[in-house]
């Protein structure tokens, strides 16, 4: 007889909160016909011989390549947000670039709404406790 041992579950994503929420613009239209049109984000957790450390990344539906990414040992607004700013650096999307993500707490921060607004960029937010509005963005994270 072999134990099995459970992992632990990290969760990431904090949607039981008093933030805006917004439209699920995306609406899983999942084919893009060309760069920069479409961003989906999202937040996993990696072990190191650091420790825990999470990581946002930024990917353009698209081409379905990482444009952006932060990692941190927090999952606070600055982590997404860094990885977000690193993606308009390097891709200088134009104006009306939809961004989507899940409904966590970091996504709907006052700071992060101020970043979006700030670049012209429109904000998406998946269905409540819906996986599949997001799939294209994990499925990346984890291959």
């Amino acid at each position: 007889m072999v134990c099995k041992t459970r992992r632990r579950f990290k969760a990431t994503t904090n949607s039981k909160h008093e933030l805006p929420i917004a439209p699920n613009y995306l609406d899983r239209q999942f084919s893009i016909d060309q760069i920069n049109q479409v961003y989906v984000g999202d937040i996993t957790y990696i072990y190191t011989l650091e420790g825990w450390l999470y990581l946002a990344v930024v990917i353009d539906l698209f081409s379905r390549q990482v444009v952006g990414w932060s990692m941190a040992a927090y999952m606070k607004t600055h982590l997404v947000n860094d990885a977000l700013q690193m993606a308009i650096g390097k891709r200088k999307p134009g104006k009306g670039l939809l961004w989507h993500t899940d409904r966590g707490s970091q996504y709907a921060s006052e700071s992060h709404r101020q970043l979006l607004k700030q670049h012209g960029i429109q904000q998406s937010m998946s269905r409540k406790g819906n996986c599949w509005d997001t799939q294209s963005n994990m499925s990346c994270v984890l291959a």
